[in-house]
Parts: structure tokens; C-alpha cells; sequence
């Protein structure tokens, strides 16, 4: 990905979309809203760039002018209404970007059945020539993987942890940096493949359903 300078005021789209953080700029018109939802992993974040918009997060309710800034976390209810007789323009983030990525929510909080939006409704151009066989078998190898790599790392925590902990009553400062870098390693290579895994069931969630009636 080369060195792309975004513009709020020419980009209202979203302009990154991966597993680990989907990021855009949104612009609303006077009056409009978005309905009450949440995230069943994701932290959002909403930075206000033109106009003005009432959020209500997890039952509380603020106005929020350009410049401020407001998190909804993963599992907060949350909505927005613009305000005012001008346009609104924010960024925001949602980390990670994991489908289901919304989850609508009931005037009391309850929750209601996800939504496994398209991957146009993120700017995401999907490879139709893979059938959905295809990227059920991919999905399954990487989540395999994942266990694979998340029992290696498991096992190096145990190993290193003991050494860590003996290089820290014996004060070896060298002996205790070796083992929290191998720590690191292993956990490292165990979320590239939570990465892995969840790239690809996102290219599956939202076609599983395509069946065609018979």
C-alpha cells in the first residue's frame, strides 16, 4: 500500500478495511440518523471534523462539536443524529473489523440478530470467481492454523515463562529480555494467524447464505 494522503472533504468513503481496523470519513445530512447498534467485537471511535451531531452511547446522550471526539466500545449500544441546519462530517474507526460488524440493538438494549452486511456496503470489491465451497475450505485451514499456531505458542509461554521468572531472581536483565522476546515471537505468529483466519471469514459471513432456492 503506498503513501495515500486522504481528504475529508473528497474521500467520504470508507479508505481502509481490514481485519484489524475498518477507517473512513462519513457525512450526514441535517436530520439524519444512525440507528441504535453495537459491535460484538469492535471499539469505534468518531472524530466530529464539520457540523454538529447528538451520540447517545450506552444510554448517555452528547452533543458533540468539530474537534471532539467520543469512543463507543465494544458492546455499547450506540446512535447519532445530526443536529443543526449543516451537513456533518467525522472520522471514524472500528478496530478490529470482524463480521458480524453490526449488531442492532432494541429500545431497551436488547440485542437483536446480527447483520452480515455486503462487502460493497464497506467499499470492499470481493473476488466473485471463488465460490462459496472455496472459501469455506479456506476458512477452515486457517482456523486450523490458528489452533496449530495457538498450541505453539502456548507451549513457548510455559517454556519462557520460567525462564523469565529465573532470570528475574537471578537479575539477569540479557537472559529475561531473551525470554520475553521469544514470548513475543510466538504470540506474534499466533494473531498474524488470528489476522489470517479472520480475512478470511470475512470474505465468507457475508456470502454463506447465497443458496439458491431449489
Amino acid at each position: 500500500m503506498g503513501f495515500t494522503v486522504y481528504d475529508y472533504r473528497t474521500d467520504v468513503r470508507n479508505v481502509l478495511v481490514t481485519p484489524e481496523i475498518r477507517s473512513r470519513f462519513l457525512r450526514m445530512e441535517p436530520g439524519q440518523a444512525a440507528g441504535r447498534h453495537s459491535h460484538d467485537l469492535g471499539h469505534e471511535i468518531f472524530l466530529i471534523l464539520e457540523g454538529q451531531c447528538e451520540f447517545e452511547i450506552d444510554g448517555e446522550t452528547q452533543i458533540l462539536s468539530p474537534g471532539q471526539m467520543c469512543i463507543a466500545l465494544a458492546h455499547q449500544p450506540h446512535s447519532v443524529r445530526v443536529i443543526g441546519d449543516e451537513p456533518m462530517t467525522m472520522y471514524l474507526s472500528v478496530t478490529p473489523h470482524i463480521h458480524p460488524t453490526h449488531t442492532g440493538r432494541t429500545e431497551d438494549g436488547g440485542r437483536l440478530p446480527p447483520a452480515f452486511a455486503p462487502s460493497s456496503a464497506y467499499d470492499v470489491e470481493q473476488d466473485m470467481n471463488k465460490s462459496i465451497e472455496e472459501l469455506i475450505d479456506h476458512h477452515v485451514d486457517e482456523a486450523q492454523a490458528v489452533a496449530q499456531a495457538a498450541q505453539a505458542a502456548a507451549d513457548v509461554q510455559r517454556d519462557m515463562a520460567a525462564k523469565l521468572k529465573t532470570a528475574i531472581a537471578d537479575g539477569d536483565k540479557q537472559a529475561a529480555t531473551d525470554a520475553r522476546n521469544a514470548m513475543w515471537e510466538a504470540l506474534y505468529t499466533m494473531f498474524q494467524g488470528v489476522y489470517n483466519c479472520a480475512d478470511g471469514w470475512n470474505e465468507l459471513a457475508p456470502r454463506a447464505t447465497e443458496i439458491e432456492s431449489a
